[in-house]
C-alpha cells in the first residue's frame, strides 16, 4: 500500500483490526442556529444518512451495530463514532453522558467525536481527557475543515476559518488527544494549489488521521440550487484523483489516511462521484501512484525536523519535493 490506511494505522495501535460503528446523538450545528442557513451543502440529516435513530440509546444503538458489522465481518473490536453534526454543541453534561454510555461498552476501543473546530471549548477538552482517562480509553476528536482557503470557506458558509481549526488541534494535541482532520478536496472554489497545502498544514499541525471527501450535493441544499443554475463547475473524477495524489506526496507519512472518497445514497444527491462507484475512484487513486512510483510522504522534506524523505522511507525512484 503506496499510504497508511487507516485499517493499517488502528491494527498497529490495537494489535486488531478495529470497526467503526455510527452512533446519531440528538443535536445539531451552531451554523445552523439563529437564522443562519448552515453550510452550503450540508442536507438535513447532515452526514448520518447511514445512520441508527438518534432517539435510541447509545448502548442500543452500538449493540445493534455490533451484531450486524460483527457477523459480516467478523469483528470483535470497535470504535464508537459520534458521527452527526456537532457533538461538542450538546451541553457538556449530556454529552459526558453519552460518551460515558459508549465507553463502558467491553469491545468499545476508542471514541470518536465529530465536530467543528469553531466549537471546542477548553472544558469540554478538559471533560472529555478525564473520562479518557477515567476508563482507559483514548477520545479521539473529528474536525470538519473541508478547506484551507478562506475565500472557499466563506463560499459554502462555513462558519470558521482556517486559524479557528489551527487553535483546535493545537489545543486538543496539548491533551495528548488525537485529531481527525476532515477535507472536501473537490470544492468547485479550490484548485490543487490548495490541496498541496492543505497536506503540508495538517503535517505541520502534526493531526493523526485525515479523511478525505469528494463533493456530493444533495437536494434541497443552497449548494444544488446554485449547481442547478450552472454557477459553478466542478473538476472530473480524474482531475479528483490526480488530486488525491498530489495531496498524498505532501502529507507526512505518519497521518494515517481513513478514507480517499465520498459515498451517499444516489436517492438524495444530484451529484455524487461522476456517477461511479466510489470504489472506482479509490482504486484510480492508487493505480495512478503505482504507475507514476508515488507514495504517501515522498514530498515530506518542507518542514524543519529532524527526518526528511530520505529517513523515511528507501526512494522508489528518482521523485523528490521539486518535482510535480
Amino acid at each position: 500500500m503506496r499510504y497508511l490506511p487507516y485499517s493499517d494505522y488502528m491494527k498497529k495501535k490495537y494489535g486488531q483490526k478495529i470497526y467503526k460503528l455510527p452512533v446519531s446523538l440528538p443535536v445539531s450545528c451552531p451554523n445552523r442556529q439563529d437564522g443562519h442557513a448552515g453550510c452550503t451543502f450540508c442536507g438535513a440529516e447532515g452526514a448520518g444518512f447511514e445512520n441508527l435513530p438518534s432517539a435510541l440509546a447509545v448502548s442500543e444503538q452500538l449493540e445493534k451495530n455490533m451484531e450486524y458489522i460483527g457477523k459480516r465481518y467478523g469483528a470483535q473490536r470497535f470504535s464508537a463514532y459520534f458521527q452527526n453534526f456537532t457533538n461538542t454543541y450538546l451541553p457538556l453534561g449530556q454529552l459526558c453522558g453519552y460518551v460515558k454510555e459508549a465507553m463502558k461498552a467491553d469491545r468499545i476501543a476508542e471514541i470518536c467525536l465529530s465536530t467543528r473546530p469553531d466549537c471546542v471549548s477548553e472544558d469540554y477538552l478538559d471533560a472529555l481527557s478525564e473520562i479518557g482517562g477515567q476508563y482507559g480509553k483514548p477520545v479521539v476528536l473529528e474536525l470538519g475543515l473541508q478547506s484551507i482557503s478562506h475565500r472557499t470557506l466563506r463560499k459554502i458558509n462555513r462558519g470558521h476559518t482556517l486559524a479557528e481549526f489551527i487553535d483546535a488541534v493545537i489545543r486538543i494535541k496539548r491533551r495528548g488527544m488525537e485529531v481527525c482532520a476532515h477535507l472536501i478536496l473537490n470544492l468547485p472554489w479550490d484548485d490543487d494549489s490548495d490541496a498541496e497545502e492543505a497536506a503540508k498544514i495538517l503535517s505541520a499541525l502534526g493531526v493523526d488521521q485525515v479523511k478525505l471527501h469528494s463533493l456530493y450535493i444533495e437536494k434541497n441544499t443552497e449548494l444544488c440550487r446554485q449547481y442547478e443554475a450552472g454557477e459553478f463547475r466542478l473538476i472530473s473524477a480524474e482531475e479528483y484523483a490526480n488530486r488525491v495524489v498530489r495531496f498524498l506526496t505532501f502529507l507526512s507519512p505518519e497521518i494515517c489516511v481513513q478514507r480517499l472518497v465520498s459515498r451517499a445514497p444516489e436517492e438524495n444527491t444530484v451529484f455524487c462521484n461522476w456517477g461511479q462507484s466510489w470504489w472506482k475512484i479509490r482504486d484510480r487513486i492508487e493505480e495512478l501512484l503505482e504507475e507514476r512510483d508515488l507514495f504517501q510522504g515522498c514530498r515530506f522534506d518542507y518542514l524543519n525536523r529532524d527526518y526528511y524523505f530520505w529517513n523515511i522511507r528507501e526512494p522508489r525512484g528518482p521523485h523528490r519535493s521539486g518535482e510535480k
